[in-house]
């Protein structure tokens, strides 16, 4: 990791865009003087070096979480709110984690077989409007609303779907758009109240599928997401699953697996096959899975606790061992030092699974005290330094506890991150974005034009060094200027000049362009 800037550092002035005359014309190793709203101002033409060994580099890390509608959870804050209040808690939802330094947010858009977005598959959600079907008046589109802010904000937007739920207990009236109406073959009723999609049905795969992939190519989400809830758990139905039809059409078909390799076989299939339709359609867009923390008791011997192999049918070791993902984020909700489900004793058994090198990272339980909870995030970046990560189950605890967000921004999440690169899915390096700076004698204002190719541009990481210690900043697309004082100024009153800045462009899988140094002249 790079030294840090002296406490000293001066705090950097945004200032809205403005035009800057003739940047592609400026010729090296000139200065020139002009008029910039009638003030001189001295551009100093940089010397530039290539990129070379040892040059700075921001920190990596997945930083993220959980947004959850199913029931109110996390947002809205209860049905029927207006469409500006809905985007005035979800606003505020987004500033929260740009401040504290997070990257991604996992926003649930299909808690019940519907849509907290427009679509001709499924339902509006009731979670949305207090009525399933019922689009928001005035309308808008929230999936589009959510991505455009995430976006504005530098966090990356990742669309959360449940496979198989068709209705929750808290979701009030089912509508006649809702499937358990419209395709009632497809789907089971509870013993608790909850309805069902049979995993097993080629028609709930194909439904399903269609309404992820009906996202992926109308919308600009950088991933889609799905949780734990594969078969329900079996508090849900008091018993086995009620799938007695899709069984004996099965048996009597010739199949020959056993009922539980069956099932898992189901889910297996169309995980495969829509990690491959996406991948396909739209190869940036990352698939990630979060499963119930524990693969199997006993695995490692140590470990107790459900079984979500025989219970949830979910053989979530088999997926990550097959790369079927981007990333995996085993719901490890346990502390360090519980026993018979240690955190870090998981977190290095799914580690050890990872045959594809994929990005393990772990979700956390954020409702614990400040200490574990910052314990756990430091002992992934320690176990998993090459991608560390981990994701917030859930906002709710960010909100609530200022003491936690406090902790939070002040420790582990002090400084910015990017996202950490996913190779397998793009290699390639974004072009850099032109800078220019512009020297007068208090600071040093710096202007940059975005790459030509806009998918490149997803950020910027602007690189400074006062004396020879180099910082960094991360900005979103929508900035293209930042400025700095010409010096900082130490405690004995010497001065420590700006010497150097480079501005890069980080793409939307994570991969940045190449480092161009450009020279200050402190003596201007």
């Amino acid at each position: 990791m790079q030294k840090t800037v002296p406490a000293e550092t001066p705090v950097e002035v945004e200032v809205e865009p403005e035009p800057f005359p003739q940047i592609g014309e400026i010729q090296e190793k000139e200065e020139q003087t002009k008029e910039l709203e009638g003030k001189e101002v001295i551009v100093t033409v940089p010397e530039i070096r290539e990129e070379k060994k040892g040059v700075p580099r921001a920190d990596r890390e997945f930083r993220a979480a959980w947004v959850a509608t199913v029931a109110n959870i996390n947002w809205p804050s209860k049905p029927g709110l207006s469409s500006k209040e809905q985007q005035q808690e979800a606003i505020a939802l987004l500033d929260l984690l740009k401040k504290h330094n997070f990257n991604a947010v996992i926003l649930q858009i299909r808690p019940q077989t519907d849509a907290l977005y427009e679509s001709n598959l499924e339902p509006w959600s009731y979670f949305l409007t207090g009525e399933q079907g019922k689009a928001p008046d005035p309308f808008y589109d929230p999936l589009h609303f959510w991505i455009e802010a995430a976006h504005d904000r530098g966090l990356e937007l990742h669309a959360w779907f449940n496979p198989y739920r068709a209705h929750h207990t808290s979701g009030k009236s089912i509508s006649d758009q809702s499937i358990i109406k419209t395709n009632p073959e497809l789907v089971v009723k509870l013993k608790d109240g909850h309805y069902w999609m049979d995993p097993s049905l080629k028609g709930t795969q194909n439904h399903s599928t269609a309404v992820v992939m009906d996202v992926v190519e109308r919308y600009d989400v950088d991933g889609i997401h799905f949780d734990d809830y594969f078969y329900p758990y079996d508090s849900y139905h008091g018993g086995d699953f009620p799938d007695d039809l899709s069984w004996k059409a099965y048996q009597a078909g010739g199949g020959e697996l056993s009922r539980g390799d069956w099932r898992r076989a189901s889910v297996n299939n169309f995980i495969e096959n829509l990690y491959e339709k996406i991948k396909a359609e739209k190869p940036y867009v990352k698939f990630g899975l979060s499963p119930f923390g524990i693969w199997r008791p006993g695995y490692p011997e140590s470990i107790a606790g459900y079984d979500q192999y025989d219970k949830l049918y979910a053989d979530a070791k088999l997926w990550l061992n097959k790369g079927w993902i981007d990333y995996y984020t085993p719901q490890l909700y346990w502390q360090i030092n519980k026993i018979p489900q240690r955190f870090p004793v998981l977190l290095g058994w799914w580690s050890d699974q990872n045959f594809e090198k994929r990005h393990l990272w772990p979700g956390i339980n954020a409702a614990f005290d400040e200490d574990e909870v910052i314990n756990q995030i430091m002992i992934t970046r320690g176990m998993l330094p090459k991608s560390p990560g981990v994701v917030h189950w859930s906002i709710a605890p960010m909100v609530k506890s200022k003491e936690l967000a406090t902790a939070i921004l002040e420790g582990p999440y002090k400084k910015p991150a990017l996202v950490p690169a996913s190779p397998w899915l793009d290699n390639k390096a974004p072009e850099s974005p032109v800078a220019v700076p512009t020297v007068d004698e208090q600071s040093v204002k710096l202007t940059w034009i975005a790459p030509a190719n806009a998918e490149d541009g997803f950020k910027y990481v602007v690189y400074f060094r006062y004396g020879e210690i180099w910082d960094y900043k991360i900005f979103d697309r929508k900035t293209i200027e930042t400025k700095f004082s010409r010096f900082i100024e130490r405690k004995n009153g010497d001065k420590v000049y700006l010497k150097a800045l480079a501005v890069t462009t980080a793409d939307r899988t994570g991969n940045e362009s190449e480092f161009k140094e450009i020279l200050i002249d402190s003596k201007l």
